[in-house]
């Protein structure tokens, strides 16, 4: 038996910001004092709330397998959810509670997507949705995304890249990397346009709730033909506790639980649990107030990037990234975050990470820690550009 590994490997791009992380861990190792303005969380703690909640179920002793599809009651709050947030109605059956967005994502593709066909997506965008698409045996189409566009993908875009072999698109809003937030217009041609094509419309909406002036509307609103995938990561303040969710077409709830039980069994109980806090009264407060610190440090960010002579053609408008043009700096944007984080010890991350168009000309700057660190940071990224 030859033992090589399987051929889907070959086809899953890594992250070449590991490679950053590292190198910025072994230099905390030696004694650096390093600043991390690379990875997609913030500095803030899960509010207490939530943390009391999974206390409590652990202390009786009965973390027990749910099922398939999630707790009920977690599955009706996100329901509920989505009335209050945006005048939508969907029948908590078609809610799948998952192993963070990543599982939502391998969920919705593993019931709609097959070997041979593609799926539109913008570029730059979020490296691991190419990889969930390439373990089902399927294509990515990146299409380049421009600020004239808000770098988000258009129905024109849709019909111009749509092929034969295309099943549906995926489209990111608030998006990882620029931030942007696609206009109402926008969104809602986009998905009538997919409908048209006779595909499936994927929504990847992790970063709803942070919002700074502009809300998100939800492509449910749009259509109840759409899959929706959200997290309890981002807004919620819930990374390592991995649980997210899916929103799936009435016609697929069937073939969802099937699947699910296969891939997950069941999301971690504790984590479902302490969620179920997450819509709590106290913990909303304190997700807004954590809401109006990021925007702080968004203006900050944006304000002193430009000051540097970094090129930012549209503001973020969610998230907590700004996607900077350095291509007045370096022609390649991976070497330039290599020598910065060697020489000042702050660690971003560099655009080759999120698709080719134009990647080597883009860094991408989380404001995921304080203005006091960012601040240092702009301090040791005026002293680095003014060396070179």
């Amino acid at each position: 038996m030859d033992k090589t590994l399987a051929q889907r490997l070959q086809t899953i791009s890594p992250f070449y910001v590991m490679a950053l992380l590292h190198r910025a861990k072994e230099l905390a190792a030696q004694g650096r004092d390093v600043i991390h303005m690379e990875v997609g969380e913030p500095d803030f703690p899960t509010p207490q709330p939530i943390v009391d909640a999974a206390i409590n179920l652990i202390k009786t002793g009965e973390v027990k397998y749910t099922s398939a599809a999630g707790l009920p009651q977690l599955r009706q709050k996100i329901a509920d959810y989505y009335q209050h947030t945006y005048g939508v109605s969907i029948k908590p059956q078609q809610v799948f509670i998952t192993p963070g967005a990543s599982g939502a994502l391998l969920l919705a593709f593993g019931i709609a997507l097959n070997p041979g066909q593609n799926l539109l997506m913008s570029d730059p965008c979020y490296p691991c949705n190419r990889n969930f698409a390439s373990l089902y045996g399927a294509d990515t189409i990146a299409i380049p995304v421009t600020a004239e566009s808000g770098y988000q993908l258009t129905a024109a875009l849709i019909h111009q890249h749509w092929t034969n072999n295309s099943n549906g698109v995926l489209l990111a809003s608030p998006s990882n990397p620029t931030g942007t937030v696609i206009a109402d217009a926008q969104l809602q041609a986009a998905v009538a346009a997919t409908h048209a094509l006779g595909g499936y419309f994927y929504a990847d909406e992790i970063y709803h709730g942070l919002t700074y002036g502009q809300t998100a509307s939800s492509a449910l609103q749009y259509s109840d033909e759409v899959f929706v995938i959200n997290s309890f990561s981002k807004y919620f303040g819930m990374t390592g506790w991995r649980i997210g969710w899916l929103i799936v077409p009435e016609v697929m709830i069937e073939s969802a639980e099937k699947l699910a039980q296969t891939l997950f069994i069941a999301t971690g109980t504790a984590s479902q649990y302490a969620a179920l806090a997450a819509f709590s009264a106290e913990t909303l407060v304190e997700l807004e107030r954590r809401r109006e610190v990021l925007a702080e440090r968004r203006d900050f960010l944006y304000d002193s990037l430009l000051r540097l002579g970094f090129k930012v053609a549209v503001k973020p408008e969610g998230a907590f990234y700004i996607y900077a043009d350095c291509s007045q700096f370096t022609d390649d944007s991976f070497q330039f975050a290599a020598d910065f984080l060697e020489a000042e010890a702050v660690a971003v991350t560099p655009g080759k990470d999120f698709g080719s168009h134009d990647a080597e000309k883009y860094l991408r700057f989380a404001y995921t820690t304080s203005i006091a660190r960012m601040a240092e940071a702009m301090e040791r990224l005026e002293r680095f550009i003014q060396c070179r």
